[in-house]
């Protein structure tokens, strides 16, 4: 959450869009900026519970696939709204899973969840049938637009091949040429400050 955090804050500087994926040493669970911590803590037994800088619900991470965009500010898809940024990521994702021979939807209208990302579907979320498989959440801010992702596998799938077919789906719809990005130490030093100002301090993640 810190490492998205600093992407956001930086992505004008950056210029171009950024594409991280990661996962989680530990099983975990990750929740809404705006829910209600103790809320959160009666639906799930996943520990630690962490406050995204992202809106949305409940998310697992103990079997899921985490990735994140990070788009400065004069990038074509800041200046979307955000149900068009939220449909056209997860055109990519079901366009990528489709070149693994995955057949995939998105879902037509909403399905409550509540307050868990994978109990429900959002418009436009991907799914299999009544299976949630990829859900979203974003920030926009005067530093950018910030989307966290959270995929669900679906069977027989491995996540090396899913990122590679993101990449070349990427490539030509966009004609994206994707470069590697290192990080810098001030980078580096901006991420530690808000895993231990913000993202491991209680006062952040129980604030509501």
């Amino acid at each position: 959450m810190a490492c998205d955090e600093a992407l956001l804050e930086a992505a004008g500087a950056h210029g171009e869009p950024v594409l991280r994926f990661y996962g989680w040493s530990e099983p975990a669970a990750s929740f809404g900026y705006f829910q209600r911590f103790h809320e959160i803590a009666a639906l799930t037994s996943l520990r630690p519970l962490i406050r995204r800088p992202t809106g949305g619900g409940l998310v697992p991470h103990d079997a899921d696939w985490t990735y994140s965009l990070a788009f400065p500010p004069g990038h074509r898809w800041f200046h979307l709204s955000a149900v068009d940024s939220y449909r056209q990521v997860h055109e990519w994702l079901l366009a990528a899973f489709g070149r693994l021979g995955v057949t995939l939807q998105l879902a037509p209208c909403s399905l409550a969840g509540g307050g868990q990302c994978f109990a429900g579907a959002e418009r436009f979320d991907v799914v299999a049938g009544p299976r949630k498989i990829a859900g979203a959440a974003q920030r926009r801010n005067r530093a950018g637009l910030l989307i966290q992702g959270s995929i669900q596998p679906p069977p027989d799938t491995r996540r090396e091949d899913f990122q590679q077919a993101l990449l070349l789906e990427a490539g030509q719809r966009w004609q994206t040429r994707w470069q590697p990005w290192t990080s810098s130490p001030s980078f580096r030093a901006r991420v530690q400050a808000l895993i231990e100002q913000k993202y491991t301090r209680a006062e952040y993640n129980e604030k509501r």
